[in-house]
């Protein structure tokens, strides 16, 4: 980071709680731009060949045996607000049985005042996989090896998610821009770290070109978090108080596009893919995983049911989420998620020809 980009303590701070009130809100959805999972549809089964109760949805993630394919992605970290947020997640991930990811853990990065607030999240997340995460930014730069593998070990982290995210540090003031080591130094870290690492963007969608270098460096799940959800360029314009009818608002691929990519290159390697990315109904989540996800996961609706009705009310609306999701493997025919594919699906399209 050059000198003139420098941000204080206080500046991150301030920042993460803007991020956190505009998320907390759809003034920062896409405008135009969707995620594609409109594009589809199900292949209704008059005759379903299974009873509702025996369809089980557990999956796993790295070993660990989820109830849902689904984890309450990085949203956010730091303040004792913020880490209280962290601990209602917690508590309602432990009682989903889900992983939880946190958000970025920069602000610890070469300090142990942070690491209670780590063992206070574990203790109430119980066996749940607790994500960590950091940008590509800092793992670029090079200088923060050994605290980023001491944060790994310490905060106690199930997983590690490196967070990519160009367009937003793009818009952002002092945002960090130079990812020109970042591959290399992605690939030192992974094998020195004893957790498995997860790539994920931040709405703007990943590439196949992207996810093979990322596989390259030993990373071993993708999560694609396409564009038609949350624009992260958005969040920074607002917060910049710059125009907002410019057209990189709308920047990035569709999820479904990434999707798509993504499972041609799991084909021939092995990898956890996540869809994410405008990920808010029943029917999202049902269509990335039968476009053949492992794995999905949301954050700004589970934060909006969590301000709305606190910890029950995120139980509650991922609970009925999953609900939904069974009752279309029933109506589509689907006896278990392995059968749950794009047999399933129909493009509307075909509808009408």
């Amino acid at each position: 980071m050059s000198e003139e980009n420098f941000i204080s303590d206080e500046e991150l701070v301030k920042r993460k709680l803007e991020h956190l009130i505009l998320c907390s809100t759809d003034k920062v959805a896409f405008k135009q731009k969707t995620t594609g999972f409109e594009l589809y549809d199900f292949v209704h089964c008059a005759v379903p060949p299974i009873d509702i109760d025996e369809i089980n949805l557990n999956a796993d993630f790295f070993g660990f045996n989820s109830n849902y394919p689904f984890f309450i992605s990085c949203m956010t970290g730091g303040t004792s607000d913020l880490t209280n947020i962290n601990l209602q997640l917690a508590e309602a991930a432990s009682e989903l049985n889900i992983p939880l990811g946190l958000g970025s853990q920069r602000y610890a990065l070469g300090s142990e005042e942070f690491y209670s607030h780590f063992e206070k999240i574990k203790e109430t997340a119980c066996d749940v996989p607790i994500i960590g995460n950091i940008g590509a930014a800092q793992i670029a730069e090079g200088k923060y090896f050994t605290q980023i593998l001491k944060l790994i070990e310490y905060s106690g982290v199930n997983a590690f998610a490196i967070h990519l995210n160009p367009a937003q540090e793009l818009f952002q003031v002092k945002g960090d821009t130079n990812f020109e080591n970042f591959y290399k130094n992605l690939e030192d870290l992974v094998e020195k770290a004893n957790v498995p690492f997860i790539a994920k963007e931040v709405g703007s969608g990943i590439s196949a070109p992207v996810i093979k270098n990322l596989l390259d460096c030993g990373v071993e799940g993708i999560d694609v978090a396409g564009a038609g959800g949350t624009s992260w360029t958005a969040v920074e314009i607002l917060r910049n108080g710059e125009p907002e009818d410019q057209e990189f608002w709308d920047w990035g691929l569709p999820t479904v596009y990434c999707i798509n990519q993504a499972i041609k290159i799991k084909v021939q390697r092995d990898f956890m893919l996540t869809g994410s990315g405008g990920i808010n109904t029943a029917f999202d989540i049902a269509k990335a995983l039968a476009l053949g996800c492992d794995f999905t996961a949301s954050a700004r609706i589970i934060l909006r049911a969590l301000n709305e009705s606190g910890t029950q009310g995120v139980i509650n609306f991922v609970n009925r989420l999953f609900k939904d999701v069974k009752r279309i493997m029933y109506l589509t025919g689907a006896t278990s998620l392995t059968d749950f594919n794009t047999s399933k699906l129909i493009k509307k399209e075909e509808f009408y020809k």
